[in-house]
């Protein structure tokens, strides 16, 4: 298999970007320079950013403290999302304004829910067993 058929995760770059979109929005949603009184009375975590290869695409997961309110907070961050494309492209200094595009991140409630299988005492009794063998 020679090496450009090898799949390969994002790059470097693409990563780096990424993060520093995601510190960018952080700041500016922590620092309530989004005027909107739904942001501004929820704290919103950004938990990561996916660019596309060719950094025009930015899927943002979110998810806003305890979860509250999530439809309200992605509704109020899609409205201002032109504001938010403008001040990252400004902020980074990017050729170009990526396309943000916001989602919740359903991580957590994931986790929570493997935790909460793997403490069934059938999955418990199960495990115990096969650790035993």
């Amino acid at each position: 298999m020679r090496h450009s058929e090898i799949p390969s995760g994002p790059s470097v770059r693409v990563l780096r970007v990424g993060e520093q979109v995601r510190h960018v929005l952080s700041e500016i949603l922590q620092r309530g320079d989004v005027h909107d009184d739904v942001l501004a009375s929820h704290p919103v975590s950004i938990t990561e950013v996916r660019m596309s290869p060719d950094l025009r695409h930015a899927t943002v997961f979110v998810k806003p403290l305890l979860g509250r309110d999530e439809e309200a907070v992605l509704r109020a961050l899609r409205t201002n999302t032109a504001y938010l494309q403008r001040e990252v492209a400004h902020r980074i200094r990017m050729k170009y304004a990526a396309k943000l595009k916001f989602l919740p991140d359903e991580s957590f409630d994931e986790a929570s829910h493997i935790d909460k299988l793997l403490r069934d005492p059938k999955v418990a009794r199960d495990l115990g067993e096969s650790e035993a063998e």
